[in-house]
């Protein structure tokens, strides 16, 4: 593009197609993952996620399987947790390349057991034997077999051992009084075998069913304090849009007095937190307990017993302190500069007030990107259970067949039966070896890269259509009517129509950097028991380089993508011109464009702070007026926690808009200085006074 010339955004003669091979690429890789998808959902079947086996392979509790009838769903496993019988391992623990071990006996039951009993006690007894039926396999039919027979051919279960269910799966109820450990109020039980064990031998086995039982109490609390106040959340979200809507609002007419308004009330609030804190630890002065540190006290899923002690108090009091004083400072040194960035706020407030659709468009980028989650979830969730029941020969004496695949339909009139008459064909695991099977990985590693490509390409379409409305009031030398009629979706069919390619190229260059990432950090948790220190320091040092790299990557494809909605050139060589422009005028990138993010995050603070303070008063019956309305709640921090972070997010789409006009304009105002010298011929197109701001804050660098 010409020196001389600007963007025409009415008539965009000037652009074409960009970057057409990344273009097709993309088309490619969408095709193939919609095959993927396709795939992936006729041989997946989430009811393995949902719903347990049998030791056959049968679903508990699903309607359409032998089991649906009678049982709703609750698999008891007998011993069914590998660890408690460390000999017998589970059938998921099953290898095929080696002869696998008889798996435990798994029978859907209606209801867990809730008693000790052995097979051998029960056997005598006719009412303990039609209790102990119901935990019996369905070919068990009659009691005239000798125990041993009935043991042997896993009919029934040596044992009953009280449970309690648990995502469908019964687990021995595992429970500590006054630091002994007992199951259903014995310290031990019978084996079947005429030993008594003690059920610390239960312990290790149940030890993560336990940490999962306790994560479920802990979700069912929260999710019942969600029930009573969804609709006070929903209210406080509310507030913060309203809020953040009138704030952005007000910048378009008072920017000078928000700002500074703004600033007032952030240190304000601040201060307020502060006293507040100081006020709290000056209270809990000489209350029992209240000196004990949060190391002795540990994690505790009750959040309120770390506001009896003063070291929490004084921890937040630091805290708010430091940040208090950081602002400050940064105010203070920031002084002058504030001025220009509030001049800046003042031009993009009324870029916004000529295209205020700009300010619903982030929902639009967030539908998309729930589209992208959800598919990307449902396909993994396909891939992962498209493996086939496979199904084992199992034979406790010598037998050539044994660990050989076999069908149970089949299998009774096999020669295996003949060979070896005790040989059983029971379900192994989930699994399978045709080509489909091999390349499941491959399959998954192509889903998370290409959800992380359409993220990117989605995140690049609302950046690069915000940048090309806004530039369209920037060089539009009569406002508003040199602009297009609708400059947002003029600017949405300019990004798909020319740059469909451009995005998918910046996109993909940013997918790869973070497919990376991913794979590195699922390295490190795998070494994380390893002790090779050289290979722990290499891999941290490359995800430190990852990681600025990524960062750096988002900061040039936000910037090529301007130039992209301005000139309309490909990606390469919108990101080189991007790149060195703004290296020309670094000493403005790092003055103006830092400090007008430092105010966003000031107004993101002031909001966020704000509603986050009213619900923690609230929820905490501390207001008067309304202490009687408020629910009771077992943790009150589940509902302040989901206001405060529901607010930053509002608050955070609508500063977004603000924050991508500014740098549209921004980079608008140099390129402007550049190719203009406020001739008649070359005239400038942001206002005089405006540009003598812009400009003091280059000085010691020469102006084109």
């Amino acid at each position: 593009v010409p020196k001389s010339t600007v963007p025409n955004f009415r008539v965009p003669s000037g652009r074409g197609c960009t970057d057409i091979v990344c273009c097709v690429l993309l088309v490619l890789a969408v095709v193939g993952y919609v095959v993927v998808g396709v795939v992936a959902w006729t041989h997946g079947d989430p009811r393995k996620v949902i719903y347990p086996t049998d030791s056959r392979g049968q679903f508990c509790g699903q309607q359409g399987t032998p089991n649906d009838a009678a049982i709703p769903g609750i698999p008891a496993a007998f011993p069914g947790i590998p660890a408690v019988f460390p000999g017998i391992p589970a059938a998921s623990e099953l290898s095929p390349a080696a002869p696998p071990c008889p798996p435990p006996l798994q029978i859907c039951v209606s209801k867990c057991p809730d008693r000790y009993m052995t097979y051998l006690t029960a056997h005598g007894t006719p009412s303990s034997l039609e209790y102990y039926r119901d935990f019996c396999a369905p070919e068990f039919k009659s009691a005239r077999k000798a125990p041993i027979e009935v043991l042997k051919d896993k009919e029934c279960p040596a044992m009953l051992i009280p449970s309690t269910p648990l995502a469908r799966r019964c687990f021995p109820a595992i429970q500590a009084k006054k630091g002994v450990i007992m199951v259903g109020n014995e310290t031990t039980y019978d084996d079947g075998r005429g030993r008594r064990r003690n059920v610390t031998e239960l312990l290790e086995g149940a030890k993560k069913a336990n940490v999962v039982l306790e994560t479920r109490q802990l979700a069912m609390k929260i999710f019942e304090d969600y029930t009573v106040s969804w609709y006070w959340i929903i209210i406080g979200l509310v507030i913060a849009m309203v809020a953040s809507l009138i704030f952005i609002v007000l910048l378009r007419f008072l920017a000078g007095i928000m700002v500074w308004v703004m600033i007032v009330m952030v240190i304000l609030v601040l201060g307020y937190g502060i006293f507040h804190c100081y006020m709290e630890y000056a209270k809990l002065k000489g209350e029992a307990g209240s000196d004990v540190s949060l190391v002795d006290l540990g994690f505790q899923t009750d959040l309120r017993v770390y506001l009896h002690l003063r070291q929490t108090w004084l921890a937040f009091m630091i805290i708010l302190c430091v940040l208090e004083l950081v602002i400050v400072l940064l105010l203070i040194f920031l002084r002058k500069r504030i001025l220009i960035a509030i001049a800046l706020i003042k031009e993009a407030s009324r870029a916004i007030g000529h295209v205020m659709s700009s300010l619903l468009f982030p929902l639009c980028t967030f539908f998309l990107l729930c589209l992208c989650i959800a598919y990307w979830a449902s396909t993994a969730v396909f891939l992962s259970t498209s493996n086939e029941a496979i199904y084992k020969v199992f034979n406790e004496s010598a037998c050539p067949f044994s660990g050989q695949t076999c069908k149970p339909e089949t299998f009774n009139t096999s020669n295996v039966t003949k060979l070896c008459p005790d040989a059983q064909c029971l379900f192994a695991f989930y699994g399978g070896e045709t080509t489909y099977h091999k390349y499941l990985i491959v399959l998954q590693f192509f889903n998370i890269f290409m959800f992380f490509w359409l993220a990117n390409f989605v995140i690049a379409l609302g950046q690069v259509t915000l940048a090309g409305a806004f530039a369209s009031y920037y060089w539009a030398f009569k406002k508003p009517d040199d602009m297009p009629a609708f400059p947002l979706f003029s600017a949405f069919g300019r990004a798909l129509r020319y740059h469909t390619g451009s995005l998918a190229f910046g996109s993909l260059v940013l997918a790869i950097v973070q497919v990376i990432r991913v794979t590195l950090e699922y390295l490190d948790h795998r070494l994380k028991a390893a002790e090779n220190k050289f290979a722990k320091f290499l891999l941290s040092c490359l995800k430190c380089c990852f990681w600025c790299l990524e960062k750096f990557i988002k900061f040039l494809n936000r910037n090529a993508y301007i130039m992209i909605a301005i000139y309309g050139t490909n990606f390469c060589t919108s990101a080189r011109n991007a790149f060195f422009l703004l290296m020309r005028n670094i000493i403005r990138v790092a003055v103006l464009d830092k400090v007008t993010d430092f105010l966003f995050f000031l107004g993101k603070l002031l909001i966020v702070g704000s509603v986050g303070i009213l619900a923690f008063f609230f929820f905490t019956h501390r207001i008067k007026l309304v202490q009687d309305t408020a629910p009771p709640l077992n943790y009150y921090w589940v509902p302040i926690l989901t206001v405060i972070v529901g607010s930053y997010l509002i608050a955070h789409g609508f500063f977004s808009v603000y924050g991508m006009c500014v740098d549209t304009l921004f980079l608008c105002f140099l390129e402007d200085l550049e190719r203009n010298d406020g001739s008649a011929e070359k005239p400038y197109f942001m206002s005089q006074n405006l540009r003598k701001l812009l400009k003091k804050t280059n000085k010691g660098q020469p102006d084109a």
